[in-house]
């Protein structure tokens, strides 16, 4: 007589996984998407290759023109490192200022920055390219209002010295002949005001510990700045001056506002007027801004990367539960 055997534990855990027959999910708005921006890229394509408004040949033409491509190494990039230096020196010493405990440098920081980024850009160059005005007679360096104690009291001008207005430009040429000088000053002070803020961003990101430790260690505040607290800030720093560089290449455009002659804009678009070839030489300026930004955005990603080793880039470490060894082999 047999009997049928009682099923045991693992049969019954054998009976209870049922297999599943599972189904991926569907998108199919996503392949209605990729169809609809695949339409309207060729779409594109077939505009810039077929449109006659596009003239290729022509626009490569102006691009290789002697007084383009001087003005893209002097208007553009040329104005772009001189309003840079200006701007980032000037915010970072906003910065430290709007950070110190004295009221009076706070206050000026504040005012400096608030001024600066209220005025656009446009309107302050066509301020500043008109600076030869202010200055007919030339830039002098003295008391205030020496000529009221010439008046009163019968003293000299207490005048330290006088720079002629034409000085400067005899000084440096036809390198910066045109405006320039004006549109490096408008440019580099409006930036000056936007990187304060970038830059006392990523000085407060610093722990208050550091600065501490530091000055524990006997260094001072101003070499604690440089050695401990800014280079930690740079992680921060870096990424938004990055942005404000490529668009402080973007904005030499407007240096047409007073105008800058030697410019890259300018001349394509005095180009353009002569040769009725309005499409074609703007195609040609934005080449130029989309090379050279490219350029720079490949140099910014190499700065993130170099700025940003040890917070979060690596690969996860492994952490050992408290009482477990991890040896070569794994846990033990």
């Amino acid at each position: 007589m047999s009997s049928t055997p009682a099923p045991g534990p693992g049969r019954e855990r054998e009976q209870r996984f049922v297999p599943v027959d599972a189904v991926e999910v569907r998108h199919p708005w996503r392949w209605v998407t990729v169809a609809v921006i695949a339409v309207l890229a060729l779409m594109l394509a077939h505009l810039l290759l077929t449109n006659p408004a596009f003239d290729w040949g022509f626009t490569f033409e102006a691009m290789n023109q002697s007084i383009v491509i001087r003005g893209f190494l002097l208007g553009t990039l040329l104005t772009t490192v001189l309003a840079m230096v200006i701007g980032i020196g000037g915010g970072v010493l906003l910065a430290v200022l709007r950070l110190s405990g004295n009221p009076v440098l706070r206050a000026v920081s504040w005012a400096f920055t608030w001024f600066f980024r209220a005025i656009p850009r446009y309107v302050l160059l066509t301020f500043t390219g008109g600076l030869g005005a202010l200055f007919a007679t030339g830039f002098s360096l003295g008391v205030p209002f020496d000529f009221l104690l010439s008046d009163w009291l019968g003293t000299p001008e207490l005048r330290l010295f006088t720079v002629p207005q034409g000085t400067i430009y005899d000084v440096l040429g036809g390198v910066v002949a045109g405006g320039l000088i004006g549109g490096v000053i408008g440019l580099g002070i409006s930036e000056a005001a936007y990187m304060a803020e970038i830059a006392r961003a990523g000085l407060l990101s610093v722990d208050r510990g550091q600065h501490e430790a530091a000055e524990a260690l006997g260094m001072s505040k101003g070499l604690a700045m440089r050695r401990v607290v800014l280079p930690q800030a740079m992680r921060v720093i870096v990424p938004p001056t990055g942005n404000e560089v490529i668009a402080m290449l973007k904005d030499t455009s407007l240096l047409v506002a007073i105008p800058v002659n030697i410019e890259l804009f300018y001349q394509l678009g005095q180009i353009g007027q002569r040769t009725y070839q309005v499409v074609a030489t703007n195609m040609a300026a934005m080449l130029y801004y989309l090379i050279a930004t490219s350029i720079l955005m490949v140099g910014q990603y190499f700065l993130e990367k170099r700025f940003g080793r040890g917070f979060g880039t690596g690969p996860a470490r492994r952490t050992a539960p408290a009482g477990v060894s991890m040896g070569p082999g794994g846990a033990k």
